[in-house]
């Protein structure tokens, strides 16, 4: 049994990881400041006699007593909602929240995980996106707060495994949904569930052509648990190669919810990548790990959670009025 540490533990990532840690043994201590996070994804383990539940800011001092085998560093503003509302936030998590628990992870001899982001290759210029292409990203641009937390933060770890020794692991994480998504989280995922189970016109930013690479939440998470046993000290592609268009995901939704909702058409947010797809090929070499949950099947799993969020939330209302 190892005793690990997981900040953003309440959020979408963080609570899956705790979940799949308690699950194979481990004790599991998570933090959280709860600007993004929720406690009701941590509702079917909070009790747990192997879980513990910190509310804490990751910028500030982080103390934990006794031993720690790892420290998983996950706390982030990951949906461009939350990172464009605090950028300043955003940007001191990826520099001192990093800072404090690579300083944890140095006091306790403890391994360290960092998931960082695809958004790290910007809006890419080669397809699919390999672990050393430099990428293409506008230090002052609208989502450098995000972009840059990530590349800092990398570039501080691997000056701490080269000073100080530290084992680290840092995991590029590409676009992940499932269930546990906020209805209000802003990625196109839970939008698009939400309108269709709402019977609302889902709203496509510009034509629709632009591609992503949609991991479900449980492959996710399970090359994260690969690279954690794994002996792999460079930066690695966690995400599924399954390349779609925005449009295409439309029509899968509304497909899969049996919506009479129609798409409409907006424009794009400033500095939107036009591609994403991650080159699986160091993954699937070094962590013998690539994903298996098709689209579709993945979008079926992750409706029934947004529709009950949004029952949730118009019994809420209701009880309000």
């Amino acid at each position: 049994m190892a005793r690990i540490v997981v900040t953003g533990g309440a959020g979408f990532l963080g609570s899956h990881l705790c979940e799949s840690l308690l699950k194979d043994g481990h004790e599991v201590i998570a933090m959280d400041n709860l600007v993004s996070g929720r406690t009701e994804n941590l509702d079917g383990f909070f009790h747990h006699d192997r879980f513990t539940f910190y509310e804490h800011d990751v910028t500030e001092f982080v103390h934990v007593t006794g031993n720690v085998d790892w420290v998983c560093h996950l706390a982030s503003l990951a949906s461009p909602v939350f990172y464009q509302d605090h950028p300043i936030k955003t940007l001191k998590v990826g520099a001192l929240g990093t800072h404090k628990t690579l300083g944890l992870a140095k006091e306790k001899d403890a391994k360290y995980l960092f998931t960082s982001t695809s958004e790290v290759y910007g809006d890419p210029e080669v397809n699919p996106q390999p672990e050393d292409y430099r990428g293409n990203v506008d230090p002052y641009g609208p989502r450098s707060c995000y972009d840059e937390s990530k590349r800092y933060a990398e570039s501080l770890i691997r000056s701490y495994r080269d000073q100080h020794d530290l084992d680290v692991r840092v995991a590029r994480v590409f676009n992940t949904y499932g269930p546990r998504m906020r209805l209000d989280d802003g990625r196109v995922v839970p939008t698009f569930l939400r309108q269709a189970l709402e019977s609302e016109p889902l709203t496509v930013h510009g034509d629709g052509s632009q591609t992503r690479s949609f991991c479900y939440v449980s492959d996710l998470i399970a090359g994260l648990r690969a690279l954690m046993d794994a002996d792999v000290q460079t930066p690695i592609n966690i995400g599924n190669p399954d390349e779609r268009t925005i449009q295409d995901l439309a029509e899968v939704v509304i497909d899969v919810t049996d919506s009479d909702s129609d798409i409409v058409y907006e424009g794009r947010p400033e500095q939107d990548p036009d591609i994403r797809k991650p080159d699986l090929s160091k993954a699937r070499e070094h962590l013998d790990w690539e994903p298996s949950i098709p689209l579709r099947e993945g979008i079926e799993r992750t409706k029934v959670d947004i529709a009950k969020k949004s029952h949730q939330r118009d019994q809420q209302d209701e009880i309000c009025k």
